[in-house]
């Protein structure tokens, strides 16, 4: 089975592949062209960026000189997580389309509840008028779903709360060691769909002997261990690589984790830069 042409179904209809290609800390230029263009060649249909990546213009550079039609990838980017107000979410969009190259995108977020230099500040009343701006934008078709980025429980309670349209996606976090259950809960039960960032754990899940030696008795590498882990979870885990055999080898994830080494993963916590 050829996990990347799996798909979940979110909660408007939309197909949302199983498995991304994340560009998070992918550098603009040369570096996100090869990377995408690798990841499309090798069959990845879900390319995941965002405005503060400074990287959409390369994406969509590699996306248009794939030759392969642009209703065949699922494109995803962000609103900068500074921009609470209706009209500026409105114009970073129209910034976000030129630079992509394109006239809609499949799924919009809002990158997080906060500034990235002011986290924890309470912005509920901006991330209304921003997610009024994306309503706006999904009803006219040119995004086809939208969603929100590192979202609490009570971020969007507020949000659902003041607004028309339940978001379509909470990107979050995700990965062995970090398991979010508050915020999964309460969007399991609104039927908001989880998408998994940095499900490597920035890497450092990758030194963990549990996962090194679990791997071994399945004939995966760790990466895989933490990939499928995600996917059990029934989450769409967003890889990242600037490798080509790595690209491949994380999409190669069909296989099974048994209950009781689930079980074993689940126990694994705390801060994966202190593994290994």
């Amino acid at each position: 089975m050829n996990m990347l042409k799996q798909t979940y179904r979110l909660s408007n209809g939309t197909e949302l592949p199983k498995i991304g290609f994340g560009t998070w800390q992918i550098k603009p230029g040369d570096e996100t062209y090869h990377a995408v263009s690798a990841a499309l060649k090798n069959g990845y249909r879900h390319i995941d960026t965002a405005e503060a990546y400074r990287n959409e213009e390369s994406v969509g550079q590699a996306i248009k000189d794939s030759g392969i039609p642009r209703d065949d990838i699922f494109l995803t980017t962000k609103l900068e997580s500074h921009i609470k107000t209706y009209d500026e979410a409105l114009e970073a969009f129209e910034k976000s389309l030129d630079a992509l190259k394109t006239d809609y995108v499949d799924l919009f977020l809002i990158h997080a509840p906060w500034p990235w230099n002011e986290i924890g500040k309470d912005c509920k009343v901006g991330n209304r008028e921003a997610w009024k701006a994306m309503e706006k934008i999904y009803e006219e078709g040119r995004a086809k779903a939208i969603g929100v980025s590192n979202f609490k429980p009570d971020d969007l309670e507020d949000l659902i709360r003041h607004t028309t349209i339940v978001p379509h996606v909470n990107q979050i976090a995700y990965f062995i060691g970090l398991d979010q259950k508050e915020t999964i809960d309460y969007c399991l039960a609104k039927d908001i769909f989880i998408e998994a960032y940095s499900p490597l754990g920035i890497g450092y899940l990758l030194g963990n002997e549990t996962i090194k030696d679990m791997a071994k008795r399945y004939g995966v590498s760790p990466a895989q261990i933490c990939i499928r882990y995600d996917l059990e979870k029934g989450t769409a885990p967003l890889p990242k690589s600037v490798h080509e055999h790595r690209m491949i080898e994380n999409a190669q994830v069909d296989f099974k984790i048994k209950d009781e080494d689930m079980r074993i993963l689940d126990a694994i916590k705390g801060d994966p830069r202190k593994w290994g």
